[in-house]
């Protein structure tokens, strides 16, 4: 096998939708001012009972499903979340215990909004390297659980949920070669710190940066895949604000993809969006098998992350 491929995907998210309005109960806000700021109608809130490694395994289920495995069939399990609550056992293990997978081996990655596309690029490694046959590959966080509800800048932003998706051997790469890095001057622009734990960041720097900094860099990671821009099917960046998504994606010059908005109904779910996000296209069939799609997170430690990939 010379690469890896995208077998399955799924997603994941909590029963329970929380509304603008709602919001506006809670503190000084309206559904006309967070539409306008950050395009965000309602978003997905876990309860008390739904822990991350619930989130993950149910999206991760939902994606063997699809790529017609059972769990003995996982090799290894990557969960990206920054918002685990204990040091161990990690995400990773937790859901193989949920889903029954045997001896794999579970590693968690906290690269914040990019951690997906960071462990996507790990499971391409890992596979690439004969280090793993099928991988698990899941963004899960509850954001909820770190918020500050009477903060009206962060509050408005979150989401609770997972995605997930099944990483395989492959004849051809249908992963493209990963574009990373980070900025660590600018990395206390986004946080989760504290006791307990709480989201904050400087918005419009991280505004700045990812709408005049990043459009270059996504444009490497096509470079790298071969393509050009205009050749891309799908764009699925980070659901961040849907006021960075729109005019990154225009930077980009990603003129005949279909972008991904989700960020309208689910918020911000940091490692969650770009997956979630992605299912839910693959769902819907606005993407078809073969697509081109240019995965590219970025976010918490000012990190990115961005390959693309071959729809399943």
């Amino acid at each position: 096998m010379n690469g890896s491929r995208i077998a399955a995907v799924g997603h994941y998210q909590p029963a329970k939708v929380l509304t603008n309005e709602d919001l506006a109960d809670l503190v000084d806000t309206s559904d006309e001012w967070i539409r306008s700021r950050v395009g965000i109608r309602t978003r997905h809130i876990a309860g008390p009972d739904e822990p991350v490694d619930e989130l993950a395994a149910h999206a991760a289920a939902k994606a063997l499903a699809a790529a017609g495995l059972t769990p003995a069939d996982i090799d290894l399990v990557l969960v990206a979340t920054s918002t685990a609550v204990d040091r161990s056992p990690n995400m990773a293990a937790r859901v193989a215990a949920r889903l029954g997978i045997p001896q794999a081996a579970t590693m968690d990655l906290n690269v914040v909004c990019a951690g997906f596309t960071h462990a996507l690029a790990t499971a391409d490694h890992a596979v690439r390297a004969g280090g793993a046959s099928r991988v698990l590959v899941i963004g899960a966080d509850k954001m909820s659980e770190v918020t500050d509800w009477s903060d009206r800048t962060t509050c408005v932003l979150v989401g609770d949920g997972a995605g997930a998706a099944v990483v395989e051997a492959a004849d051809e790469p249908a992963i493209g070669p990963v574009l990373w890095g980070s900025v660590p001057e600018m990395g206390n622009a986004v946080r989760i710190e504290g006791t307990p734990p709480r989201f904050a960041q400087e918005g419009q720097s991280v505004y700045r940066w990812a709408t005049t900094q990043l459009p270059p860099i996504a444009r490497r990671a096509c470079e790298r895949a071969g393509l050009e821009p205009a050749d891309l099917a799908g764009v699925v960046l980070h659901q961040a604000n849907l006021r960075i998504i729109e005019p990154l994606a225009e930077k980009i010059g990603a003129v005949n993809a279909v972008v991904a908005r989700d960020v309208t109904e689910s918020g911000n779910t940091s490692a969650a969006s770009i997956p979630l996000a992605f299912s839910k296209l693959v769902e819907q069939g606005a993407l078809t098998t073969g697509d081109p799609v240019l995965l590219f997170g970025f976010g918490g430690n000012l990190s990115y992350a961005g390959q693309v990939v071959r729809c399943p």
